[in-house]
């Protein structure tokens, strides 16, 4: 493969306009397609193969107005008296600035009905049934329904702005004002977090090159890879459903692998410069070498968020292929668009050096802190593999702690939710939508049999308020109706574990409501999140054994060695578990006030984050041990050659490595708490797996085993392909004397 890949980097350097024009057409033909198809991407949670899914498939045949009601935005803006004034001040004592409140949330754009938007007080005066709904904690809490037709896809940040605004207005005087779901949940544009992130990284591109072109060189790759990216999506969302929490991760993981790979590659043909030869020549090696390491790293990252297909969750699916789609961009760009930037720039590429950053390629018999650093592991390396181990495990102690949930909550909502458990309980807005179909003839019986069990179910916040309403045009009960629906409000938040259960408690009526020719679903947002953590949980063990097995299999062919796939995976193992262990202590936990509002893990950080971790790792495991392995079979014994691997890899993977954390580390500035979160546990991730299993327990357990970590057996070396990821073919081509 090794000689392919000399020809590809040979044949972009010296092609290098073709190349170039062909990456920018590329990305001309996207912009163009994204400017006439006009595609969104999606907000909705779907969930088929669920009884959540085909309640929300039921919902949608035979309440389509609903349903389409369920996709506008509907906030919730809550009211409630300051708790200074005294437990007796009411909300009543505050009508005339409640109703100028809600004039001004009556002018809001795309109000649906402005005569629904109402003062509690004045609403429960005239309406007495209705006041436990709308006034709560004895008249000091209201609640006020703002609809707006506005779909929830097409939200924008000016829309939350729009209502903000409003309640600061109408905040202070002793009436607290705070609004949740609906629009509040609009998300601002990306943008601040990725920019960040670049910064970062050029900033740490200068100090590993030393140069100032060389460090933009990755840069304009990351930028290049991630923009095709998300066009590719966004071109592919006219088509299919995209949901727009899958584009943070792969923007995520995107920058982060686009900009390492072409580290890898960059600081390989600054090696190649230096020992002479045609420059396209040089180019070539390092594509061979470098670009080698890059197509197999790349690769174990591609097999694991591909493998999250396998669970059948559409996000997960969405945000594994997404990744896997940036991944292989950013591999295409590093084998063709380097070496062609690399050409354009010519001799310049390592010019303007800094003075005072030393160079970044040591020479041969340079005594730097990596080459001491790897000789201390080398002379002692039990001390390094207890320590590391001891350290992991110590911060994956807290895991046993984890709790699962879905709790999608802005810091911006949670007054709101406090108030809301204040005044009508947790369960508020995390209802259920339970629907009773019957095949053929009325559902009446059935649906009077659900509501009486369901009644009866304890967490049901309100069983008196239980009732249902047909498909049809009469009202309740109506009897040509062939489907009912029931809104069921349970005690406690939609995330917590007593909302799950009291979903599988009336989910388990199904056999009594079988017994008048009817079937029962459970669906709605709460549902669906319950549904998915369930699911979840039962995928992870499954997707753990493909993903391992397969990137095992993968590592077995890369190093031809057993020993060497075995201590990296079990390496994996120990940081992936501290990874959790710190999660939950910072965001569960909230130790170290790292964020204002305490949440559950979401239920699918931990399967997503064992799919991209491990790819990530055994990136870094390649491009460390390759060199390593790449100096032992030249002639080195097996210590020297660990020497010599942290000699020409330990700064370049420490800097790839700081490069990492720092894209994923500027996503914790996003307001959006799935992305802050995930960006906190890939940056953890990475400093675990990186600095402290590839970095010195691998490297330590290499040491120990010697000459027996670079073997196979007899009759599986004859089994595995060699795939020369050390470019051993192209090691000195365009280096060759000229014949006589």
């Amino acid at each position: 493969m090794s000689s392919y890949l000399f020809s590809l980097g040979r044949f972009s350097f010296r092609h290098k306009w073709w190349v170039i024009g062909a990456w920018v057409a590329a990305l001309a033909i996207l912009a163009g397609l994204i400017s006439g198809l006009q595609p969104k991407f999606s907000k909705d949670f779907d969930l088929p193969g669920t009884d959540g899914g085909v309640a929300m498939s039921q919902m949608q045949e035979y309440f389509p107005d609903l349903t389409k009601s369920q996709t506008e935005a509907n906030t919730l803006v809550v009211i409630g008296t300051d708790k200074k004034n005294g437990p007796d001040d009411t909300l009543a004592n505050h009508t005339d600035a409640i109703n100028a409140l809600v004039a001004d949330l009556q002018n809001l754009p795309d109000v649906a009905d402005k005569k629904a938007i109402v003062n509690p007080v004045i609403a429960a005066q005239a309406i007495p049934a209705i006041a436990p709904k709308v006034l709560g904690d004895h008249g000091r809490v209201g609640l006020i329904s703002v609809h707006q037709s506005t779909s929830i896809m097409d939200l924008k940040p000016e829309n939350k702005q729009a209502l903000t605004d409003i309640l600061a207005k109408h905040r202070g005087h002793g009436l607290q004002v705070e609004a949740t779901m609906g629009v509040m949940q609009a998300q601002e544009q990306p943008g601040k977090a990725e920019m960040m992130g670049f910064a970062i990284a050029f900033v740490v591109m200068i100090i590993a090159f030393g140069a100032i072109v060389a460090a933009f060189i990755p840069l304009i790759t990351g930028m290049v890879g991630v923009g095709l990216t998300m066009m590719l999506l966004m071109v592919s969302a006219k088509f299919v459903s995209v949901n727009q929490t899958a584009t943070a991760i792969v923007t995520m993981l995107g920058i982060a692998v686009s900009i390492d790979y072409a580290l890898f590659i960059v600081s390989r043909y600054r090696t190649e410069r230096s020992r002479g030869g045609d420059p396209a020549d040089a180019a070539g090696r390092a594509v061979g070498t470098a670009g080698s390491a890059v197509v197999f790293a790349g690769l174990t990252v591609i097999v694991a968020v591909a493998a999250l297909m396998v669970i059948g969750i559409p996000l997960i699916t969405q945000m594994g292929l997404g990744a896997a789609i940036a991944v292989a961009v950013a591999v295409l760009a590093g084998l063709t668009l380097i070496p062609a930037l690399l050409g354009a720039v010519g001799r310049f590429a390592f010019t303007p050096k800094i003075p005072w950053i030393r160079h970044a390629e040591e020479s041969a018999t340079a005594d730097t802190l990596g080459v001491r650093y790897g000789r201390t592991i080398v002379k002692r390396p039990i001390p390094f593999i207890v320590g590391g181990l001891l350290i992991l495990s110590l911060a994956a102690i807290p895991m046993s702690r984890m709790e699962l949930g879905m709790d999608t909550v802005s810091d911006d909502e949670v007054a709101a939710q406090t108030l809301l458990k204040q005044g009508f309980g947790e369960g508020t807005g995390a209802d259920l939508f339970v629907v009773v179909h019957a095949g053929n003839g009325s559902v009446t019986a059935a649906a009077d049999a659900a509501v009486k069990q369901i009644q009866g179910l304890a967490d049901v916040a309100a069983p008196t308020t239980v009732r249902w309403i047909g498909n049809g045009t009469g009202p309740n009960p109506n009897e040509g109706a062939n489907t009912a629906l029931i809104l069921v409000t349970p005690t406690s938040s939609a995330s917590s574990p007593q909302t799950h259960d009291l979903v599988e408690r009336i989910r388990a009526t199904s056999p009594d409501i079988a017994k008048q020719n009817a079937e029962i679903h459970v669906g709605g947002q709460t549902a669906i999140m319950s549904d998915l953590t369930a699911k979840l949980d039962r995928a992870l063990i499954p997707y753990l054994l493909v993903v391992v097995g397969l990137a095992f299999l993968i590592m077995i062919g890369v190093f031809r060695s057993v020993w060497v796939p075995l201590i990296g995976t079990l390496g994996f193992i120990f940081s992936v578990l501290a990874t959790f262990g710190a999660t939950v202590l910072f965001f569960q936990e909230g130790a170290l006030g790292l964020i204002d509002h305490t949440k559950p893990i979401l239920s699918f950080l931990p399967i997503f984050l064992i799919g991209v971790v491990f790819g990530l790792a055994m990136d870094y495991q390649v491009f460390l041990v390759t060199r390593m392995r790449e100096e032992y079979i030249h002639g080195m014994s097996a210590k020297d050659a660990i020497i010599a691997g942290y000699r020409h890899g330990a700064r370049v993977v420490t800097s790839a490595a700081i490069i990492m954390i720092s894209v994923f580390s500027a996503f914790m500035l996003a307001p959006d708490t799935m992305a802050k979160m995930m960006g906190f546990a890939m940056a953890i991730a990475i400093f675990f797996d990186a600095f402290i299993i590839r970095m010195t327990v691998v490297p330590a357990a290499i040491a120990l085993l010697g000459d027996r970590a670079w073997g196979l057996p007899s009759w599986l070396d004859k089994l595995v392909f060699n795939f020369d990821i050390e470019g051993e073919a192209v090691r000195n081509r365009g280096l060759e004397p000229a014949p006589a």
